[in-house]
């Protein structure tokens, strides 16, 4: 740990064996999806693990982090930009654009019958989420005109679930039945990509020849509301920077927002909201010090937030600090997804938005 920063602690065995039961739970290959740098633990890092353990496919979101994903993985594993690119935009770099539309597909089949090598791609149709991928218009104008593929070498065609995470939202089978259909009159005997990290939890309806598991490989549920059958995956600590006494009375922290009862022992610790420590957990989480659970008091400023370690009478300056991970009062986590619920939002955010002043420390792998 850098003196003063924190350490993230990222579990690259964990990663690998939560692929590892995905693609058995799937009964066929799984992707590792490692855009936003591998969900803010660090995607060269993540990718090496996954493509040592096996993995072969790998789905990002840009250009940029396709070509440095490249760098770090080298020849062999397809590289898929989820995000797509213009013709000849990834140089050699050798990678797949999802096609999201039919402006991408006529580029892409111009490009391709100009030089007369068709263009490995992934078409996608849009089937109930409305952000990116072919229209119903667009659909119905490919399947009667199939020759605007010419020129493209159709490896996949995807669709993106829009509620898997709510396993009777009637939209899942809607977009399983549209996919079916759609996928059929476009592209026959192409393969199909479909579930992602909740998806593989739906049945067998949704199943297809290469899933696209992301959140769950980082420890995230796939299945909320019901125990998280991934491993754990990060521990984040950071250090004591100061310990101090205060008098009943006393306020601590921006706005005076919290004030002692009676004698308190408070300690500051080096992260804050600018290390994606958010500032809503203001006054309602805690953190884990010599193994004890110990609150969170006054508002987490953008580098620094303080805990309450009255009953931790043996804390020094320089002692790691727990913010994610480890168990907590009456049985509470403290996982990704429990800091998610504590300031409304999800676990993919809490992990995306951890900050690059910390360490990244791997362990395990294939």
């Amino acid at each position: 740990m850098v003196p003063g920063q924190g350490a993230l602690r990222i579990d690259l065995g964990a990663i690998v064996a939560n692929w590892r039961d995905l693609v058995a739970r799937h009964g066929a290959p799984c992707a590792g999806v490692v855009k936003a740098d591998g969900y803010g633990l660090g995607a060269a890092a993540v990718g090496i693990a996954l493509r040592d353990a096996g993995c072969g496919t790998f789905f990002v979101a840009h250009l940029t982090e396709g070509l440095a994903l490249r760098q770090a993985l080298g020849a062999g594993p397809a590289i898929i930009v989820l995000n797509g690119f213009p013709p000849g935009a990834d140089g050699d770099a050798g990678l797949w654009p999802v096609l999201n539309g039919l402006g991408d597909v006529e580029a892409h089949a111009a490009a391709g019958r100009a030089d007369g090598v068709a263009r490995p791609a992934l078409l996608h149709l849009d089937t109930g989420m409305a952000r990116l991928g072919l229209d119903a218009g667009e659909q119905a104008r490919l399947a009667a005109e199939r020759g605007r593929l010419d020129g493209i070498d159709l490896r996949y065609v995807m669709t993106h679930l829009a509620c898997a995470d709510e396993a009777a939202h009637p939209l899942n089978a809607r977009q399983a039945a549209l996919f079916a259909v759609a996928a059929a009159r476009i592209a026959p005997g192409v393969g199909r990509s479909f579930a992602n990290s909740s998806g593989l939890f739906l049945g067998a309806d949704f199943a297809s020849d290469l899933a696209r598991p992301g959140c769950a490989l980082y420890g995230i549920n796939p299945t909320p509301g019901a125990p998280n059958p991934m491993r754990q995956v990060v521990v984040l600590e950071v250090p004591v920077l100061q310990i101090r006494d205060i008098a009943a009375g006393d306020t601590v922290g921006y706005g005076a927002s919290w004030a002692a009862k009676e004698p308190r022992r408070v300690a500051t610790v080096a992260a804050g909201y600018a290390d994606g420590y958010f500032r809503s957990l203001s006054g309602r989480s805690f953190a884990q010090l010599r193994g004890q659970a110990v609150p969170l008091i006054g508002r987490v400023s953008m580098d620094l937030t303080t805990f309450d370690v009255t009953d931790v009478p043996e804390a020094r300056v320089g002692d790691s600090v727990m913010l994610v991970g480890g168990p907590g009062p009456e049985g509470l986590g403290n996982t990704p997804d429990d800091i998610a619920a504590r300031c409304g939002t999800i676990g993919y955010e809490v992990l995306t938005s951890l900050g690059a002043r910390y360490a990244r420390l791997y362990s395990g792998g294939a």
